[in-house]
């Protein structure tokens, strides 16, 4: 076989892999282990540290446009002549994201120094997040004390619908969001929400769900090459 179809066998494995870590990291989160991942894909774990030497680099190539789609959604509310409703649309369709893909809110807490495009799109994402909330503020429809870090309890808890509803995942996630929503409008009968927690104890709560969650050893053993968490603005600062 000549060096082309050394290549094309190469990338074929490559696809192979990266279609496999997509399908688990979805179902099961990102606690698999590289082992799982090599049996679903076919190939065996010599190749696909070959290919990703780290668990880190493969979680940052499976997520980096499921994390450029984040981003251009908080974008795509700032484009709403409606505010609020872009608010509610963006909150909407990240709860949607999770629901589809366990590994996707997971992974916003996660820092990957190799990959530039991960942590730039991830830090586009958070300044129009920002921006999506002073604008529904400054209209008066989002409550004043509403901050950032409330998307990250907002996701924990919609975490175990998804976890916990099984076939009903998605009528729950839509009662819990109509509820959730509901609480966030600005209103002159709100009473006032207690001391947010700060982007750090936010990061350990959800860190603390997902070591819950864990599976078992078999995926702890990749634990010593898993990426450092981070909060979801820790870049921006």
């Amino acid at each position: 076989m000549g060096d082309s179809g050394l290549r094309a066998d190469a990338e074929l494995n490559r696809q192979r892999i990266l279609a496999a870590a997509r399908e688990l990291f979805a179902s099961e989160g990102t606690e698999v282990s590289m082992r799982q991942i090599a049996l679903r894909a076919g190939v065996g774990e010599p190749t696909l540290r070959r290919r990703f030497p780290s668990k880190s680099a493969l979680l940052a190539e499976t997520f980096q446009d499921r994390v450029a789609a984040y981003a251009d959604l908080a974008e795509t509310a700032l484009d709403d002549p409606d505010p609020w409703h872009g608010f509610a649309t963006f909150v909407e369709r990240m709860a949607g994201m999770q629901l589809a893909d366990r590994g996707f809110a997971e992974v916003l807490t996660m820092s990957f120094p190799a990959s530039l495009r991960f942590a730039k799109e991830r830090r586009r994402g958070y300044e129009a997040i920002q921006r999506v909330i002073g604008r529904a503020q400054q209209a008066g429809r989002l409550r004043d004390d509403f901050v950032a870090e409330d998307l990250i309890m907002l996701l924990m808890a919609h975490a175990g619908v998804v976890a916990a509803g099984g076939d009903q995942a998605g009528r729950f996630s839509a009662r819990l969001l109509a509820y959730l929503l509901h609480a966030a409008r600005a209103s002159a009968e709100a009473e006032p929400l207690p001391v947010p927690p700060s982007p750090a104890e936010a990061y350990g709560a959800l860190l603390r769900l997902r070591r819950a969650n864990a599976p078992g050893p078999a995926a702890l053993r990749d634990q010593g090459r898993a990426p450092r968490r981070r909060t979801i603005g820790e870049e921006a600062h």
